[in-house]
């Protein structure tokens, strides 16, 4: 007989005591049922228990389609974000109707990145984005980044890679891949700074060195790799190395190409520029401290780079711009050239500003201790005058200028041998030796028993100088030292006196290799380091390293460039300088070192004019008079202060003092003129100027702000 299987009657069954075979089946059913609704429960969606989460951003996972409205990768409306993008706001109507799969999204710098960056770091990144994105020029994706040293352009530019290879606004990555080009010494230093910003979250890939088939294998690799994720995004090479590896660079595609130390590509002849406009990448930055060194057509081929075609040809750039502007630009000008320049420089900055972003070293002001930079005048010693006079009389160097004032070799020769005779009589003693031109019978004026294995440095107004900085710096204060000459000749007679005088010291010259290099500025830069000089090569190390372990700098001699010389003198006065930073400058009186000082001068005139936007930069120098380079003034303080012709000064005296406004960035008539050791603020200074000081220049960074990090 079949029983019922309802529930009231299953119940009453059990009331009146069922048999156990019904209790049997019964406890199997519930099993089946219990295992049933476990079941049911497993086999739903996984969901996060977690309230409100909505899972990670980014770049959608591997075979997952988002739902809903597309989201930036960082959330713009954090406190601090930085936004370089934001999308047009759409209506709640307007959001039902668009395709979700296009709607734009916000672009925000990642915020590891954007709490670090200072007020005008983040100015710049929001500039090179919008240049790079096509956004500032129409059809035109490149730009120049000229901000001066200091400034953390670095910084700026991995903010920039970093953005552009994980978003954009259409909800993807804007590159797969970068390329940044720089001087062989900084490669190691750029990779070490992608790793101290961005941690682990991307591996760049820095040659810098190997054999040919392994850099042809690593850059065969970099080159093919494409897709939303690739494996090592940015290359990090010299410019050496991507000269010679080039066409294997050529047979790929890349997002951008950052040039660090821009001005190399000044030239539009050379094989590295050649080599990198050939490459197929459309957004182009370039960086340089000194895009102006020594020439208006140098300017063009940069911005020319970056955005080609800008500016019209080289042809059309010197008709339009370089030829009235130079003509506007000679203290010679009458007044009807001087307006037609000014408005031609007018209308190149309004072209050129709107791919260049510049800002001038005055902003760390708020974030670095003072600097004092002092121009120091040392007077020859009789030997030196003696030996200066003589070749003046026998090389007759102003023979051979060619006609219109251009060098041959036989005045390039002139030149050298005059500045090394500034620097000490030891550097030109073999050509005593040999009586070569210019110094037939020189020998004799040497004293008796001289050797050139050891240094007299009372042989050298210079020298002698740099002996007494030296000592006062190391008897009065714990500060280190930063010596940097352009003659690796100067650094030997530089080690023979630290020798003498049992200083420790370390040596960076060009024969050091690249990893060397890194290491001894580290130990150097440690406080409980004995070393108490570091000698520096400019030529070698004057780009890039940071030499904040020492907060003196002594510029022993002047370059014709003045970039090279701004370079190697920002080696101390960089983030993490807790010190005031003293800089001198050393020039031999009324010599051709004071001639190469006016010469800088009038190249950072049209510099400033140019790249700074400054009004009526002083015209102190006309073209004719900067070819009177062989010449020696004997009765002067300084050659420099009397071309001049200095209105703030009477007498042998400053009689008013220069605009309160004035800085280290301001003309050198705009600084303090010491005739004496009563207006220096430097201590050390003040006791050398017995020794051999005839004049100083000298000018602060800023007033010191008290309270300000």
């Amino acid at each position: 007989q079949r029983r019922s299987l309802a529930p009231s009657q299953v119940a009453k069954r059990k009331l009146s005591g069922g048999s156990g075979q019904d209790e049997g089946w019964t406890a199997r059913r519930v099993s089946r049922l219990q295992e049933a609704f476990i079941r049911s429960i497993l086999s739903k969606p996984f969901k996060v228990p977690i309230p409100n989460y909505t899972g990670a951003l980014g770049v959608r996972a591997l075979g997952l389609k988002r739902a809903g409205v597309r989201k930036a990768l960082h959330d713009p409306f954090a406190d601090d974000a930085l936004v370089l993008y934001e999308p047009p706001t759409l209506s709640a109507h307007e959001l039902i109707k668009a395709d979700k799969e296009k709607v734009p999204v916000h672009v925000v710098v990642d915020p590891v990145l954007g709490k670090v960056l200072r007020p005008h770091q983040r100015e710049g990144v929001k500039f090179l984005w919008e240049c790079v994105t096509g956004r500032r020029i129409p059809g035109s994706y490149g730009c120049i980044m000229a901000d001066e040293m200091g400034l953390g352009k670095t910084l700026q530019c991995i903010t920039l890679i970093w953005t552009l290879l994980r978003q954009s606004p259409d909800f993807k990555p804007e590159i797969d891949k970068v390329i940044v080009v720089s001087p062989s010494s900084l490669v190691r230093n750029w990779s070490n700074e992608v790793q101290k910003w961005l941690g682990g979250r991307v591996t760049p890939l820095a040659i810098d060195g190997g054999s040919k088939d392994d850099i042809d294998r690593q850059l065969v690799n970099f080159i093919s790799q494409y897709g939303l994720r690739v494996p090592s995004p940015i290359l990090i090479i010299s410019y050496e190395t991507f000269r010679l590896h080039a066409a294997v660079l050529h047979k790929g595609k890349v997002g951008l190409v950052i040039c660090d130390e821009g001005h190399r590509l000044k030239n539009s002849d050379n094989q590295t520029y050649q080599a990198l406009n050939a490459m197929a990448a459309q957004r182009r930055v370039l960086i340089s401290g000194t895009p102006i060194q020594n020439d208006l057509l140098e300017y063009f081929s940069l911005v020319h780079f970056v955005n080609a075609g800008i500016l019209g040809t080289a042809q059309e750039f010197k008709k339009r711009f370089e030829l009235p502007i130079l003509k506007g630009r000679d203290a010679d000008a009458n007044e009807k050239d001087r307006q037609a320049g000014e408005e031609k420089l007018t209308e190149l900055i309004s072209v050129v500003n709107r791919c260049l972003i510049r800002r001038t070293s005055d902003i760390l002001s708020k974030y670095l201790p003072v600097k004092i930079e002092q121009v120091v005048c040392c007077r020859l010693t009789p030997l030196q005058k003696e030996l200066y006079q003589r070749f003046l009389r026998q090389a007759e160097p102003l023979d051979s200028l060619e006609e219109g004032g251009k060098m041959n070799v036989s005045t390039l020769s002139s030149i050298t041998s005059l500045k090394k005779l500034c620097n000490h009589p030891a550097l030109i003693y073999d050509k005593c030796v040999e009586g070569a031109e210019g110094f037939q019978g020189a020998l004799d004026l040497f004293p008796p028993g001289y050797c050139t294995k050891a240094v007299e440095p009372h042989l050298s107004g210079k020298m002698l100088v740099l002996d007494y900085i030296l000592a006062i710096t190391k008897t009065t204060t714990d500060d280190k030292v930063v010596l940097v000459s352009n003659y690796t000749q100067t650094l030997d007679l530089f080690e023979k006196l630290c020798r003498s005088r049992r200083y420790q010291y370390v040596r960076l010259d060009g024969t050091m290799s690249i990893k060397k290099r890194a290491k001894i500025v580290e130990r150097f830069n440690s406080p409980s380091n004995p070393e108490f000089i570091f000698m520096l090569s400019s030529k070698a190390g004057g780009c890039g390293l940071n030499l904040i372990g020492a907060n003196r700098l002594v510029m022993f001699d002047p370059d014709w460039n003045p970039a090279n010389d701004e370079q190697a003198m920002a080696r101390v006065w960089r983030d993490g300088q807790r010190k005031t930073c003293y800089i001198y400058r050393l020039l031999a009186t009324g010599t051709i070192e004071e001639k190469i000082l006016q010469r800088q001068a009038h190249k950072k005139a049209l510099s400033s004019c140019v790249v700074d936007e400054e009004q009526n930069v002083e015209r102190h120098f006309s073209l004719g008079e900067l070819r009177e380079l062989f010449s020696l003034n004997e009765d002067t303080v300084s050659d420099t202060h009397d071309k001049f012709r200095c209105r703030r000064c009477v007498n042998g005296r400053e009689a008013r003092p220069p605009a309160e406004d004035a800085d280290c960035t301001s003309d050198l008539s705009q600084w303090n003129h010491c005739f004496d050791k009563k207006g220096l603020r430097d201590q050390v200074l003040k006791s050398c100027w017995d020794a051999a000081v005839s004049f100083v220049f000298h000018q602060r960074s800023h007033e010191e702000q008290k309270g300000v990090v």
